[in-house]
């Protein structure tokens, strides 16, 4: 592809992911029951559109081609995870003491110098991050002012003080 300056509208932003998955209730137990977003719509039986803050949909899930179908080979092509951006670092914290005392899920976490995440597994096995973005000016630097992301533990002991 033939380099030129077009450089998309900074102001962009994903709008919305659309899931396949094996069992629609399941799905929706998972994402409106534990990680609380709510009910927008269900069409018919086989789809339904879950959002954050009165959007339309942050994300789609549908039965059409999937269902109680076996998760998709982690080794092959396909979603790596979907990520969840969370507006303040105590949001996190909240969500992370939710999932901690209301799920048996295994719960990874990082630190990447420009945020913090927690990662999760859905019903059909999606990855699911859960992050908060540090401040802009917060974010690491090396020596010649360029973005420096890294990935070490997080101190889930110290963020879940912050939880309500």
């Amino acid at each position: 592809m033939k380099k030129d300056s077009y450089h998309i509208p900074q102001e962009t932003r994903i709008g919305h992911v659309h899931l396949k998955v094996s069992d629609l209730q399941k799905s929706l137990d998972f994402y409106c029951g534990l990680l609380g977003f709510k009910l927008t719509q269900m069409y018919g039986d086989q789809a339904a559109f879950v959002s954050a803050g009165g959007y339309h949909h942050h994300i789609g899930l549908n039965t059409w081609q999937s269902q109680n179908f076996p998760p998709a080979n982690r080794d092959g092509v396909g979603l790596y995870h979907l990520a969840i951006l969370y507006p303040t670092q105590k949001d996190l914290a909240t969500i992370y003491k939710r999932l901690h005392l209301h799920s048996d899920l295994r719960i990874g976490a990082s630190d990447h110098g420009v945020s913090q995440a927690l990662y999760i597994r859905d019903p059909d096995d999606n990855g699911v991050e859960l992050y908060w973005d540090r401040p802009k000016e917060e974010w690491p630097k090396t020596s010649e002012g360029e973005l420096a992301m890294f990935t070490k533990p997080l101190r889930l002991k110290e963020l879940l003080e912050l939880a309500d």
